[in-house]
């Protein structure tokens, strides 16, 4: 590919990832200029393409697999193992969340996969490690949500725990692998050498509960479910407006004098038992009664306009469709379109980095490729000639 740029654009990448942990890593490479080779196993006999994510033409897939190229390849037969060592020899990075038995038996591990490419980067991620007495089980963002400790302490203790509403270890899992892989690129540039680098589910999710997860190992403290509130600053939370929700942050002295002073709560800011962030976080279920009986006498931009203009943190509670429509989304470009040959023009989100020397473009390269699109162009790249790609589509490889 000829269009690419950006600081990772004379990178190679083979993808053998599905469902979404793996594709948010390799979504980190490709956007910032990497050619990313999407190496999916041939259709079976009905045709049928639909993954855990959906269908490939549908929004999930299309934001996850964007900018790639992509070919099918039968990792079973041996020829077509023989191709993929031969791609593996020209190739950066390979990215994978197979089982361990499974890239065994396929013989595509890190140490078959090295001993074709020494220098290769061999990222992988599974849901609970790659060793370990949880290693072989399966491993969802559900699952691990739960077994984490995240859903017991999200929600309230009426309700029970909660799941986040978005796929949170998934994500975090391949936010950690692209910095993993990121690192070993560094420590390559220096020595030449490769390496295997690995996260899980289960890793990620017990680093995302950040101060949560350090009260616990280093007090012993277990985090319990606190709702829309803060943990430990107050009040910080959400309350009620007359036509909605809001978020609140007033939770230092400074913010706490000044929300009382932009809403004229001066009954509050001298109360006996609010004198103090200690006396407030004890008194935090009455605080926010109180609070919620003043918010509720104003609308949400009104609490909104006022309590910002006094340095203090607040902002609506709304929907997916409100937040991209607001007028600091639209003014950051968070939706970009990307050209695809059936779907048109499909609008897609941006890479959340910034690189001052790499403006992010106007449209993205490309939509997701379905399975197989790119297979002549792909293979040509790697020295296959017409004839051989012919002998290969006739036995059914690629």
């Amino acid at each position: 590919m000829t269009d690419r740029t950006g600081p990772l654009a004379h990178l190679r990448v083979l993808d053998l990832t599905i469902a979404r942990a793996g594709p948010v890593a390799v979504r980190l490479l490709t956007d910032w200029g990497a050619d990313v080779i999407k190496v999916e196993a041939p259709p079976p006999s009905d045709g049928a393409t639909r993954s855990i994510t959906g269908a490939r033409r549908g929004p999930d897939e299309q934001n996850l697999h964007r900018n790639k190229r992509s070919i099918t390849l039968d990792l079973k037969n041996e020829r077509g193992h023989a191709l993929f060592l031969r791609m593996v020899a020209q190739a950066d990075i390979v990215v994978e969340n197979f089982r361990a038995d499974v890239k065994k038996r396929l013989r595509i591990d890190y140490p078959d996969l090295a001993a074709v490419n020494p220098s290769l980067i061999y990222a992988s991620i599974s849901g609970f490690g790659q060793d370990g007495p949880d290693s072989a089980r399966p491993g969802v963002d559900q699952i691990l949500q739960g077994e984490s400790g995240l859903m017991a302490m999200t929600g309230t203790r009426e309700t029970g725990p909660m799941r986040v509403g978005v796929a949170i270890s998934d994500t975090s899992a391949g936010m950690f692998l692209g910095q993993g892989i990121l690192l070993a690129l560094l420590h390559r540039e220096r020595t030449g050498e490769g390496q295997w680098v690995h996260t899980s589910l289960l890793e990620a999710i017990l680093a995302k509960l950040d101060f949560q997860a350090a009260r616990f190992t280093m007090t012993g403290e277990v985090p319990q479910p606190q709702g829309n509130q803060h943990p430990t600053m107050v009040p910080m939370g959400t309350f009620q407006a007359a036509d909605g929700l809001v978020n609140i942050a007033a939770s230092s002295q400074r913010m706490w004098n000044a929300f009382c002073e932009a809403l004229g709560a001066r009954d509050l800011h001298d109360h006996p038992d609010y004198r103090g962030g200690r006396a407030r976080f004890d008194n935090r279920e009455q605080l926010r009664a109180a609070i919620d009986a003043l918010t509720r006498t104003r609308t949400v931009a009104e609490l909104v306009t006022t309590l910002n203009a006094a340095g203090v943190p607040c902002g609506p509670v709304q929907d997916v469709g409100a937040a991209f429509e607001s007028a600091q989304v639209r003014h950051l470009g968070m939706r970009r379109g990307a050209p695809h040959p059936e779907l048109g023009e499909v609008s897609l989100v941006r890479s959340p980095i910034n690189l001052s020397r790499y403006p992010h473009a106007e449209r993205l390269r490309r939509a997701a490729p379905d399975p197989g699109e790119d297979v002549n162009d792909v293979l040509a790249d790697f020295g296959l000639d017409a004839a051989e790609v012919a002998s290969l589509r006739t036995a059914g490889i690629v």
